[in-house]
């Protein structure tokens, strides 16, 4: 008896261990799509006026509006709580929209970001007011922006520049999730942390079945 406890433990055990992380990899539940195909960035300009891109990013999209001083303390908030934890997996990048005007206080703000952590991954873009708008009207979001263009809530958007959230939310009465509170530590640190880690790993896991399926051909 010892014998074939001793043989099912070498040989049945890992073959079980296995079925079970391969059921997991395709049952993983992902971050449900709120909004597809959201607008695009080609009417607004970085820094050095090259074009930013959604697509083949994960990215995490804010609106500073024109007076970005007053949202210092949402992008610490930020930095400290998601994007220091994730600035290092390569697709991952802040998109920071703002308007002509507002190049200034960015700078300033990357400046003071970048004490901290390597702020490549932070991204400030600008645009006229109607470019704001309509691009922020394709989220579709029930949040609105101020008059000054901003808003503390900040939005996933995926690779394919779909709008990532929560379809419900049992701490907030089941209420879709379409941004998260940048203002708030809690809301980033107990919803948005979560959030980003699932569709980090996500694409993690998309990328080691791409990997296995191409050795296995």
């Amino acid at each position: 008896m010892k014998k074939f406890l001793t043989l099912g433990i070498l040989f049945i055990l890992p073959i079980v261990m296995y079925l079970f992380f391969a059921s997991a990899v395709d049952n993983f539940s992902k971050l449900p799509v709120l909004q597809e195909s959201v607008g695009n960035l080609n009417a607004f300009e970085t820094f050095s006026k090259e074009q930013l891109t959604l697509q083949d990013k994960i990215s995490v999209v804010g609106f500073f509006g024109e007076d970005i001083k007053s949202k210092q303390g949402n992008a610490f908030n930020l930095n400290l709580k998601i994007y220091k934890k994730n600035h290092e997996f390569r697709d991952f990048q802040f998109v920071i929209l703002a308007p002509y005007g507002a190049e200034d206080e960015a700078k300033s703000l990357l400046d003071e970001l970048g004490t901290l952590v390597d702020v490549s991954g932070w991204n400030f873009i600008f645009g006229t007011s109607e470019n704001i708008k309509s691009f922020y009207s394709s989220l579709k979001t029930p949040y609105q922006l101020d008059e000054k263009l901003a808003t503390d809530f900040v939005f996933i958007i995926d690779k394919k520049g779909n709008l990532r959230g929560r379809d419900e939310d049992v701490e907030k009465n089941k209420q879709e999730v379409y941004g998260y509170d940048a203002s708030s530590v809690a809301d980033l640190a107990n919803v948005m942390v979560d959030d980003v880690k699932v569709i980090l790993a996500e694409y993690r896991l998309a990328l080691k079945k791409y990997k296995a399926d191409r050795k296995e051909n």
